[in-house]
């Protein structure tokens, strides 16, 4: 196993449409563990897609509740239940995400029960441990996890994270409004994988999508980060690299490469990827 982070899916926003990328999920691979950050639509998926069977993963994280971070969890895990999971797996989210799992586990009882009685599963809620994440940092099995609080209104528990190994450190911003925090949380990081907004972009999203009001555009501009302002961050923090990830627009046929180009590359000089579903990021 390399040490990589794999961006299965980079769409911002829960809709999906024909030809579009998937909502968010992130394999990140280090020191010999696979860690799954955020659970949207299509992360089963894309894990399989990427070459990792389910049964491997060593935990997941859920950085906030919104749908397109952790729709699919309940699924994924009942997935790799059917796949042969048999060891225990810990998934730590906000408040709120062991009432998702205990909900979820009620609605699939019938089919629970039934695997467990019928081909001699163990059984499912045993195997898995929601546990609650705040700001701070804990040790997992060799890695260092940092977590620190966000701007995304108006959730108030969402999460950035910094993954630290013997050799690599990995700062995942979640979704966020841009914060002069993050520079000190992400500086010298070998990647920062930022949420980033294309702010020519906006105008024609909330046009095709919105619901005839400015609500939509005032959660975009309050809540989220343009790319330009990321690129700034990513300079200032002086970081190694940067991933563009939970891309808004991420379907628009007007907007491509270049117009993000445009606006990052007016404030970095250094190496970055615009996230596509499934790009795997090596970390040098």
């Amino acid at each position: 196993m390399t040490n990589s982070v794999t961006l299965l899916g980079t769409k911002g926003g829960p809709a999906i449409r024909p030809g579009t990328p998937m909502p968010t999920s992130m394999l990140v691979e280090m020191d010999g563990q696979r860690l799954l950050v955020d659970a949207g639509l299509g992360v089963t998926r894309g894990l399989c897609d990427a070459g990792v069977a389910l049964t491997e993963l060593d935990g997941i994280l859920i950085t906030h509740l919104h749908s397109d971070h952790y729709l699919e969890l309940g699924p994924l895990l009942h997935t790799a239940w059917t796949a042969g999971l048999k060891k225990p797996l810990t998934v730590w989210g906000p408040d709120g995400l062991a009432h998702y799992w205990e909900k979820f586990l009620d609605s699939m009882a019938f089919d629970i029960e039934l695997r467990v009685r019928d081909e001699g599963r163990p059984n499912l809620a045993s195997l898995v441990t929601i546990e609650r994440l705040a700001q701070g940092c804990f040790s997992f099995n060799g890695l260092l996890i940092e977590t620190m609080l966000n701007v995304h209104p108006p959730i108030e528990e969402s999460y950035a994270l910094k993954i630290t190994g013997s050799h690599h450190r990995v700062v995942l911003s979640g979704d966020t409004a841009p914060m002069e925090a993050m520079v000190t949380f992400a500086k010298g990081a070998d990647l920062l994988v930022h949420e980033a907004m294309l702010t020519a972009g906006i105008e024609a999203l909330c046009a095709r999508v919105g619901n005839g009001d400015d609500r939509l555009r005032i959660h975009l501009e309050r809540s989220h980060s343009a790319a330009g302002e990321v690129a700034k961050i990513a300079a200032t923090a002086e970081v190694k690299r940067l991933a563009l990830n939970h891309l808004i627009p991420s379907d628009d046929p007007d907007f491509g490469p270049e117009d993000w180009k445009c606006e990052v590359s007016a404030h970095w000089n250094g190496p970055w990827d615009l996230g596509v579903d499934n790009m795997r990021i090596e970390l040098e």
